[in-house]
């Protein structure tokens, strides 16, 4: 076998048989359910962020839906909400009076 030759594995990157492409190299795709399970959503909410134009982008393949690791990941850090921003936006503010 020659030494660049590719290796089937028994499992996907998830571990579960039959999720990969069969070869190892890595995972740049995410389909609608494995995205769902990693953000424990129903897949029926990425139906509708696709529907109302919200959410994460995705290509369309011959009908199949899939999502780009990188769109994955700068959608997760679009949405980075981060404790130091929020208490340094509240230390600035004059404090309410009740009166």
């Amino acid at each position: 076998m020659p030494q660049n030759a590719l290796v089937p594995r028994q499992a996907g990157a998830s571990g579960i048989p039959g999720r990969s492409s069969g070869f190892d190299r890595p995972v740049r795709h995410l389909n609608q359910v494995d995205l769902a399970r990693r953000w424990n959503l129903s897949p029926r909410t990425l139906e509708r962020w696709r529907w109302l134009k919200q959410g994460p982008g995705y290509l369309k393949i011959g009908g199949r839906v899939v999502y780009r690791i990188d769109d994955i990941e700068a959608f997760e850090t679009s949405r980075l909400h981060e404790m130091r921003d929020q208490a340094n936006s509240r230390a600035g503010r004059p404090a309410a009076k009740y009166g």
